[in-house]
């Protein structure tokens, strides 16, 4: 991972589309996919080596088991359209969940999760989210050592720009509503200040 100046984790990636746009779009950039489901990635990650995009990495790993050796790697994790314990996890502000985002992220490093819960997705056990929902979640983040900056809702582009097929075949931002988080993860003690001589990574 050295040899490259930032590093992105796409944490519940899926097909991994996300991860080869990310990495097509910003080729200085490390690229990690993770996903509990390594065959839904397998596709991915030959279309990246077939176009010898060497700053791709695909990891198998459960978001509630995160591999110690993602520790305090990335500059950017990115969450696209979560589903399952994921999801949930996110929603709720699990607190295994938040504290593997905030595990895997260097101080002051971006956070950017993209989401949608409407009523036709009473199956994955939520219910409907709004604004002021994903606004609740700043206090039982920032325990985590996540600070949460934003809540907006997202476009349709802002959809397309991610290049997750989920996302687009849900019709998130166009036939549902679909919610954009932005944050950072916070200093601990004894760590550098967040953005202390550098600059932030965004998605």
């Amino acid at each position: 991972m050295g040899r490259h100046p930032a590093v992105q984790i796409d944490l519940g990636t899926g097909d991994g589309r996300a991860v080869l746009a990310a990495a097509t779009a910003a080729p200085e950039r490390l690229v990690i996919g993770v996903d509990a489901n390594a065959a839904g990635m397998a596709e991915a990650s030959r279309k990246a080596a077939r176009g010898k995009l060497a700053n791709t990495l695909f990891v198998v790993a459960a978001a509630e088991r995160l591999p110690r050796e993602l520790d305090g790697v990335a500059d950017l994790v990115t969450v696209y359209f979560p589903w399952g314990s994921l999801l949930r996890g996110i929603v709720t502000a699990d607190p295994v969940i938040v504290a593997g985002l905030a595990r895997v992220m260097k101080p002051g490093a971006s956070l950017s999760i993209l989401l949608s819960v409407t009523e036709h997705d009473r199956s994955s056990g939520l219910p409907p989210i709004d604004e002021r929902d994903l606004r609740g979640l700043a206090e039982p983040f920032a325990t985590q050592g996540l600070t949460i900056t934003g809540v907006t809702s997202a476009t349709a582009a802002d959809i397309v720009a991610t290049g997750s097929s989920w996302g687009k075949r849900l019709g998130a931002g166009a036939q549902r509503s679909a919610w954009r988080i932005t944050g950072y993860r916070s200093a601990a003690p004894g760590d550098p200040e967040p953005f202390a001589g550098r600059r932030s990574v965004r998605a």
